[in-house]
């Protein structure tokens, strides 16, 4: 199982949410690209790197951000937030993204979302599917729709990789929802599943690997402390 560590940004500093809401936001990087490193550092290969900024507004906000860091490391970097049409997709990889993770475009430009699939491949195109009570969200998790979030994964063709992020366990350093991965892996083969939100020690991480879990990212429990990166030594 991979660990991916994850970086969010809003106005370019790194940053985290309690539950998706961006008024119950921390500050723990003024500059990313110190956080990237140290990950870097300590052997990890992965980074899920999420503007913020572009999901709440629809286009992309912290390329530049983007930029710097796969600059100034080696790490495998899927960029996510505000990817909205091909030229942003395009514009993230040429900033250095290795894999362009879409949410919002999944859900309401299905025909594009598709298209790029194809195109690109399920090695160069997650899915990232934000899901509240089991349904999915979109626009940075401030709209609420009500497809659910099993049948959407299944309705996707060619698609190799998705992260599930329970909302509702963001942030919260709770556990996972084992129970809807269980679910998601149960319904739908093939799919190499990562896990996302409510990590909280490395316990969490086991629990994850003994699920048959492809990945899982990992954010709060690492700034705040509960995981040090010298645990995640076994995953690496």
């Amino acid at each position: 199982m991979i660990i991916i560590p994850a970086i969010d940004l809003i106005g370019g500093e790194a940053v985290r949410l309690e539950q998706g809401a961006y008024d119950k936001k921390t500050k723990y990087f003024s500059n990313p690209v110190e956080a990237a490193k140290l990950f870097e550092d300590s052997g990890l290969k992965h980074l899920h790197l999420v503007d913020l900024d572009g999901a709440k507004k629809g286009e992309t906000k912290n390329i530049k951000v983007l930029e710097n860091i796969a600059n100034a490391t080696q790490l495998n970097i899927d960029f996510s937030g505000g990817i909205n049409s091909r030229i942003r997709a395009e514009d993230a990889y040429n900033a250095g993204a290795n894999v362009v993770s879409i949410g919002s475009m999944a859900v309401k430009q299905p025909e594009l979302f598709s298209e790029l699939l194809s195109e690109y491949g399920g090695d160069k195109i997650w899915l990232g599917a934000d899901v509240r009570n089991g349904k999915i969200a979109t626009k940075g998790w401030t709209e609420q729709s009500e497809i659910e979030v099993v049948s959407f994964l299944k309705d996707q063709r060619n698609l190799k990789s998705a992260f599930v992020t329970d909302i509702s366990k963001d942030g919260m350093l709770q556990g996972v929802n084992s129970a809807l991965y269980t679910q998601i892996l149960q319904e739908i083969s093939g799919l190499n599943l990562i896990a996302s939100g409510g990590v909280s020690n490395i316990s969490d991480l086991d629990e994850c690997a003994k699920l048959g879990l492809y990945g899982a990212i990992v954010g709060k429990a690492l700034y705040e402390g509960q995981i040090s990166l010298t645990e995640l030594k076994p995953f690496i």
